[in-house]
């Protein structure tokens, strides 16, 4: 009889069984650190999805009969949903019990926790795996999704230092590479390096259909075209709640792209090749030699 492994979930309830959530408890299942998982989603219809998938054993009526003996509660509910959630989990936490939400900014979740969780806040490991599909839902999860990918926490100096040493190496046994960073610092990086791409892929693309012609160039797409709009396709709900809780670093990085485009329209109506040559150099150059978190330097 082999050992329990010491990061062995006996209960596992998710709050959002969505791909994030789905993918969780599947990759636990898939490394057999998980005994039972409790599931609960707003929609009936993605907790029968949840139950054919095998990503929960058990539907629970509510979040608060979720909770109830669980070990480990993932949140994995949309940004703007959060604080509603952590007030209705609160009341049924194990002692002991290690909180953890999903969601892909960070103070706003953590100033929601200081409002509702009080003496229950040592309990909360606030967290980000940055993993995702374009396309949202249970359908599309899967065991492997943070493997490789960054996970990011974000504790607060409430947290149990306990709790947090056991989210890192849950993240870690799931192939994530854990990194810790301030819940500001979170938001302000992942505003320069996923909120401000995504919000100018989906000002292209609208600014593309909005043209008179637009519907007869996008066929004329090539990989190029393709690679940058990808995440245009991304799911309008999440986005809608990252882009508004985040909105204060968001907006900073929208006035820096526009200084940056406005240095390349000078350039251009003024005929200076060579700066235009010059500002065109520095992104080659600085994009030729990222690398990507754990990774090696990235290609085009």
């Amino acid at each position: 009889m082999t050992d329990t492994p010491a990061l062995y979930v006996p209960r596992l309830a998710v709050i959002g069984c969505g791909l994030i959530g789905g993918s969780f408890a599947l990759a636990l299942r898939a490394a057999g650190l998980v005994g039972e998982v409790v599931g609960h989603s707003a929609s009936p219809r993605t907790l029968e999805k949840a139950l054919a998938l095998g990503a929960i054993d058990r539907a629970a009526e509510s979040s608060a009969a979720a909770v109830a003996g669980a070990h480990l509660v993932l949140v994995s509910v949309p940004v703007s949903a959060t604080e509603s959630v952590l007030r209705a989990v609160r009341d049924g936490l194990e002692p002991e019990a290690m909180l953890m939400d999903v969601g892909s900014t960070k103070r706003d979740v953590v100033d929601a926790a200081r409002r509702v969780l009080r003496d229950r806040l040592r309990n909360f490991v606030p967290a980000h795996p940055i993993a995702g599909k374009e396309m949202a839902g249970i359908s599309h999860a899967d065991a492997r999704l943070f493997q490789g990918r960054p996970a990011i926490l974000t504790p607060i100096a409430q947290t149990d230092p306990g709790l947090l040493r056991g989210a890192e190496a849950i993240w870690s046994a799931l192939g994530a590479q854990v990194r810790q960073m301030s819940p500001e610092n979170h938001d302000a990086t992942f505003a320069a390096v996923s909120h401000l791409p995504h919000l100018l892929a989906f000002a292209y693309f609208n600014a593309m259909l909005g043209q008179p012609a637009g519907q007869d160039y996008l066929p004329m797409g090539g990989s190029g075209f393709r690679d940058f709009t990808r995440i245009a396709a991304s799911d309008p709900q999440v986005w809608r709640d990252i882009l508004s809780t985040n909105r204060e670093e968001v907006l900073k990085q929208c006035l820096r792209f526009r200084h940056a485009l406005d240095a390349f329209e000078h350039v251009i109506r003024g005929g200076n090749l060579e700066a235009l040559e010059g500002l065109i150099r520095v992104a080659s150059e600085g994009r030729s030699h990222w690398q990507p978190l754990g990774g090696k330097t990235a290609g085009r």
